[in-house]
């Protein structure tokens, strides 16, 4: 139980993906030579170029596609197919518009075991479980009106609740703020925030915004162009909790522009760096 509770939550060992067996035999991969160790309860985003793999890397994470070479372990274990323990979210909420929210939401619970097999003796509680949710991330009230009587901002609240109401131990999120003005954005940085340090899942965040990433995560990693490769690792080293003023000081903004210069570098140069360069302090 010890060496489980220190040993990586993620740990991804050398891992090359090629989409299929013709792209292998080129030797054209999407991603190669990831190394990647996640202490359990990080918060970790991933920054790049677009198409440099980061939609490749996440489907890596939840068992979607198998390395062409390398190992990944999740949670201790091998991942050897689809993943039970992580909610994901996309940029497009996706939710079902016959369905109202909380039944949106209440979705997995429906799928996944071991919640499917008693999801109608259980259906009561489970219905509680989501009410609190959506309360918590301010959908109180909306629990029962259709995906096309919300706002964008309020269906991807809803998008996040559906991706946690299991309880997942990871949640992986694809650019899931990026269709949203800058003011819903912000409301929805602080929501995330406030869930993550409430209940302290991991959490992969793809995103192209860099002060999304320097506000909510711990560690910030670079992507090379394709072949999808990390090529610098930078921690992320303000206080917690962190509220929305800090994104106006010079020490995040000096933050935000160092990973801009990077991915600024790695457009303009085809060559990129063999190994994750991690960024003095």
């Amino acid at each position: 139980m010890g060496e489980t509770q220190t040993a990586p939550f993620v740990d991804f060992q050398d891992v090359w993906l090629a989409y299929n067996e013709e792209l292998l035999r080129a030797n054209h991969f999407a991603v190669e030579a990831i190394d990647l160790q996640v202490k359990r309860g990080e918060f970790i985003a991933i920054v790049g170029p677009s198409g440099c793999g980061k939609s490749t890397f996440m489907k890596l994470t939840t068992g979607l596609k198998m390395p062409s070479m390398g190992k990944i372990r999740i949670d201790g274990e091998p991942v050897t197919g689809p993943l039970k323990i992580s909610g994901m979210a996309f940029q497009a909420p996706s939710l079902l518009p016959w369905r109202t929210t909380v039944d949106n939401v209440l979705l997995p619970l429906e799928i996944v075991e071991p919640y499917r097999s008693t999801f109608k003796a259980k259906r009561k509680e489970y219905v509680e479980r989501a009410r609190r949710l959506l309360q918590k991330v301010g959908l109180g009230g909306y629990e029962d009106k259709f995906p096309w009587q919300l706002s964008g901002g309020m269906q991807q609240r809803a998008s996040i609740c559906r991706a946690l109401i299991h309880e997942p131990k990871m949640l992986l999120l694809d650019e899931p703020f990026g269709a949203l003005d800058a003011f819903t954005r912000e409301e929805l940085w602080c929501i995330l925030r406030d869930l993550w340090t409430e209940q302290q899942f991991n959490v992969i965040l793809v995103t192209h915004d860099l002060r999304e990433s320097v506000f909510l995560a711990d560690t910030v990693y670079v992507m090379s162009k394709s072949p999808g490769r990390f090529v610098v690792k930078r921690e992320i080293e303000l206080p917690r909790p962190r509220e929305l003023e800090l994104t106006y000081t010079k020490e995040f903004t000096d933050i935000v522009l160092e990973l801009r210069s990077h991915i600024g570098a790695i457009r303009s140069n085809t060559g990129a760096a063999s190994a994750p360069v991690a960024i003095p302090q």
